[in-house]
């Protein structure tokens, strides 16, 4: 599912992120993000369908693999953000 991108007061493109605030380039993860939370997979998945990322821009800033973002994606699709959690892998499968 895409999101439609909107432009913010100071002409900044953003998306509507996974807590329902608006989640720009600034606001995601850094890019030597080591812990993954639920929240941060969510906000990455959101830069990608809302367009502010492209999927290989997102693999190559946050060092993923395609199929481990597509893999976040569809736990997302599947089980909700609830399905981000790695602690429950087993269950969602």
């Amino acid at each position: 599912m895409l999101q439609q991108q909107r432009t913010n007061s100071r002409g900044e493109k953003y998306v509507i992120g996974p807590t329902g605030a608006p989640l720009t380039l600034s606001d995601l993860p850094p890019a030597n993000t080591q812990r993954w939370v639920i929240r941060r997979k969510a906000e990455v998945v959101a830069a990608v369908r809302g367009g502010l990322l492209t999927l290989d821009e997102a693999c190559e800033r946050y060092s993923l693999t395609n199929e481990e973002f597509l893999g976040w994606q569809a736990s997302i699709d599947k089980h909700g953000l609830a399905g981000l959690r790695t602690t429950r892998l087993q269950q969602y499968r």
